[in-house]
């Protein structure tokens, strides 16, 4: 008889906990880290935009700088925590902290907006990435009934983020440029990086993997003679042709750093090189092109390269393979279309983006697509069965939290703008009163979770979310001048909100097979950010039509007029995120269980 990690005798863990404990908190630094990243940008952006050649009247244009990095960090969520479930934890963190850092040194090297665009969608793949495979890491390290604490500080050190990063935006950008700001993300990856690959040799051995030489061999559950048979597989790998493979991927592992290193030099054009007579000529843009990488070195530098991805395809492809990928494509391509028709649009004026109208029928397509490819597949992306017990309602009352938290996140600030200053700043620091909160809740609500079922813990909490929303959507024009009384209400939403958190993913963890824990943290992942990206877009959608009504009111146009409809557009937000966290809390109380999740003894 063989026992999971969770239920091992109990001599055994006082040294699994201490390195376990290490890794995890190494992991949700790295969360912290992107988080923060989310919330910087938005200080930055007018920066960024000079920086790449845009006026501060083309901030339309700009959109794609904060929206492409919400495109990476949704879209791919499904395979990366797909993945996660086939390899492990720790190789899954450490490459999204490799993305996340290079993503990172591009943003930060750029000087045109494809450029800068294409570096936030990197970054956004590798931060987007951490947090599924560090919820999961919860549920491999700790065994059910065990997690909500771990779980409730990881979403606590998230919602962190929020808080600092705008605060370290402003210091860095008080002492450097906006460039510095990626400079230190990238350096923070590579610290981070380094711990995580250190701590993972480390922890306990691992199963084996898909890749290096090894066929699918039962995945993380296989038995002992699974892999058994694996390590005999490797072992003949190593012989003959086996070396020859070995070499070409070492070749083409070289050929990847060689080509990236290239490429960023391309980026990076130092001008002792593009002045000179004679290595300044690879760095000249073709006729016609300005950008750097229309160059004959980043050209060169993209070549090595697909070369590199081609000598590597033996390690990562049956990797691809084994995640079903046809089934990754489509679904990845159906949340990249939602989230661009919506993130793209300009919501003062639009709902959706003007390719939105062509994008949200052929996310329709695609999603069909990948509802064929799940019934028909072998295995599919979302393996069967994972959707089942908790999951659905889990992922619902994700969305709706997502909606309500956003909902708060965007019109706390416009609101004060209408009502109460003119500076950007102190209306930022009128939604710092929420933000401050909603990690105190996480946290208390995985503390919570040891005593009381997540249903006793999500609805109280969400209730409280509602109602505070609902007082919201009745603020005046000096209400927020009120320091207490608003303070009061916006920390309670906050509460109510960070208790929602813990609960979600306990829920979901707890119903989910454990070989999927990577891919049901990534689905939870999803279903919140959906909420942020759709759900707000509908809700903006009522809100502006509530507008153009105040608007066709008024006897004639004034400077007061337009706030006092503004005002009422904030309102209606405010009543549709409050009922979206009302009914959560309905979903919640009724479905994610009143009684404390307890551990189950896994036996083979």
């Amino acid at each position: 008889m063989t026992l999971t990690a969770a239920t091992a005798p109990d001599a055994d863990v006082p040294a699994i906990a201490t390195r376990s404990k290490a890794l995890l908190a190494t992991a949700a630094l790295a969360v912290l880290l992107t988080a923060a990243d989310t919330y910087v940008v938005v200080l930055a952006l007018q920066d960024m935009m000079a920086g790449v050649g845009l006026g501060i009247d083309e901030l339309q244009r700009a959109t794609p700088i904060v929206s492409g990095f919400l495109l990476g960090y949704i879209a791919v969520l499904p395979l990366i925590g797909r993945l996660s479930d086939l390899v492990s934890r720790q190789r899954v963190l450490l490459w999204c902290l490799v993305l996340f850092g290079l993503g990172s040194v591009v943003t930060a090297l750029a000087v045109d907006l494809p450029v800068i665009v294409g570096g936030r969608v990197i970054q956004g793949i590798g931060g987007g990435g951490l947090v599924p495979a560090t919820l999961a890491l919860v549920a491999d390290l700790l065994p059910r009934g065990r997690r909500g604490m771990a779980l409730g500080m990881v979403s606590a050190v998230q919602e962190v983020g929020s808080v600092l990063g705008p605060l370290l935006g402003a210091a860095i950008l008080a002492v450097w440029s906006w460039r510095a700001i990626f400079w230190v993300n990238a350096a923070a990856a590579v610290v981070l990086a380094v711990m995580i690959g250190v701590l993972g040799r480390r922890t306990s051995a691992q199963v084996p993997e898909v890749g290096d030489g090894v066929e699918p061999v039962g995945g993380r559950g296989a038995s002992t003679s699974e892999a058994g048979d694996g390590a005999h597989r490797v072992a003949a790998a190593s012989s003959g042709p086996g070396r020859v493979a070995r070499s070409v991927g070492w070749l083409g592992w070289l050929a990847l750093l060689v080509g990236t290193l290239i490429v960023l030099l391309a980026l990076w054009a130092p001008e002792r090189l593009t002045s000179d007579v004679d290595y300044g000529l690879p760095f000249v843009p073709y006729d016609g092109y300005t950008s750097r990488m229309a160059t004959p070195i980043a050209l060169r530098g993209l070549g090595v390269l697909v070369l590199g991805i081609a000598l590597t395809a033996r390690t990562w492809w049956p990797r691809l393979r084994a995640v079903d990928l046809p089934g990754a494509v489509l679904l990845t391509g159906a949340l990249a279309c939602i989230v661009w028709a919506f993130a793209a649009a300009d919501t003062s004026k639009e709902v959706l983006s003007p390719a939105g109208y062509v994008l949200l029928p052929v996310a329709a397509v695609l999603l069909v697509g990948y509802v064929i490819r799940h019934r028909t597949a072998r295995r599919p992306l979302i393996e069967r069965g994972v959707l089942a017990g908790r999951v659905p309602v889990a992922l619902l009352v994700s969305f709706l939290v997502g909606t309500a938290l956003v909902a708060i996140v965007v019109e706390i600030p416009v609101l004060a703008r209408l009502t109460l200053t003119d500076s950007q700043t102190a209306a930022a620091f009128v939604l710092l009163r929420f933000l401050v909160a909603v990690p105190i809740g996480a946290f208390l609500g995985g503390f919570l979770l040891r005593r009381v079922g997540p249903a006793l813990v999500a609805a109280p909490g969400l209730i409280m979310a509602g109602a505070a929303i609902l007082a919201m959507s009745t603020w005046g024009r000096d209400t927020l001048g009120g320091v207490v009384i608003s303070t009061l209400v916006l920390a309670v939403a906050g509460l109510g909100i960070g208790l929602a958190i813990a609960p979600v993913n306990d829920a979901a963890l707890a119903d989910s097979p454990d070989d999927a824990h990577g891919v049901t943290s990534a689905l939870v992942v999803v279903g919140r950010m959906m909420g942020m990206v759709v759900g707000l877009a509908l809700l903006t959608a009522i809100g502006l039509h509530q507008f153009s009504v105040e608007m066709q009111k008024a006897a004639h146009t004034s400077e007061q007029t337009v706030r006092d409809a503004g005002v009422v557009q904030v309102h209606t937000v405010f009543v549709g995120a409050g009922i979206a966290a009302l009914v959560a809390a309905v979903l919640a109380f009724f479905f994610l269980g009143r009684r404390v999740i307890g551990s189950r003894r896994v036996e083979s």
